[in-house]
């Protein structure tokens, strides 16, 4: 598979992460897969590591609540990035975003 193929993958799958609310582009949009003609953006890849940048929601819901923190979100998101990279994945919270509960 290659690196487009990879960056778009690992996009997917840490997007159907509970928790994830969205992948970010850092601070000034530098982490992303350049690619012809368009980028995936909060996923950067090369041949010995990866970073994906992301946002997370909390206050949790109450299924999110019971099962996981930050902490284990961020965890789950290197576990499924790192499986399809195939190389060590760095990840970081970017930003959390209100859900509403108190």
């Amino acid at each position: 598979m290659d690196s487009a193929e990879r960056a778009e993958r690992i996009a997917h799958a840490v997007l159907s992460v509970l928790g994830v609310v969205r992948l970010d582009g850092g601070r000034f949009g530098e982490v992303a897969t350049y690619l012809p003609g368009r980028r995936v953006t909060g996923v950067s890849l090369d041949d010995e590591s990866g970073e994906v940048h992301i946002v997370v929601a909390w206050p949790a819901t109450d299924e999110l609540a019971r099962s996981l923190d930050l902490l284990a979100t961020a965890e789950n998101v290197r576990a499924v990035a790192q499986e399809i990279a195939g190389v060590p994945i760095t990840v970081t919270v970017e930003d959390i975003v209100a859900t509403g509960r108190d």
